[in-house]
């Protein structure tokens, strides 16, 4: 599965699980790992996990596991690993306090659509 692949794969998992404002930044040239973040909002903690839950099953599927999960207890900002892709899955207030998409303002982009 290319990385394009995994992270169209991730975007449907969550939007399956009714995550908001779901996109991909292109962080290649921006840093030595990851290549790719994907981002995405949920209204509350158990949503935060079941999106993650679900991103985790369906990769499973085509065999891509994580490295590294951290976060999931809490429930406000879960982070899956997926070695050139990494998953953060945030509470929408979480969201807006870290703002990783104006932290990493130079990186592309990519709103997900159905």
């Amino acid at each position: 599965m290319t990385e394009q692949e995994m992270c169209k794969a991730i975007c449907k998992a969550a939007s399956d699980k009714k995550a908001r404002d779901i996109v991909t930044m292109d962080m290649q040239g921006l840093m030595i790992s990851p290549d790719y973040f994907v981002i995405c909002s949920a209204n509350t903690a158990t949503q935060v996990r079941a999106i993650a839950d679900n991103i985790e099953e369906e990769l499973a599927k085509d065999g891509v596991a994580f490295s590294h999960k951290e976060g999931y207890r809490e429930g406000d900002w879960v982070l899956l690993d997926f070695g050139d892709v990494v998953v953060h899955v945030f509470r929408q207030e979480m969201r807006e306090y870290y703002a990783l998409e104006q932290l990493w303002g130079d990186a592309k982009l990519t709103a997900y659509e159905e």
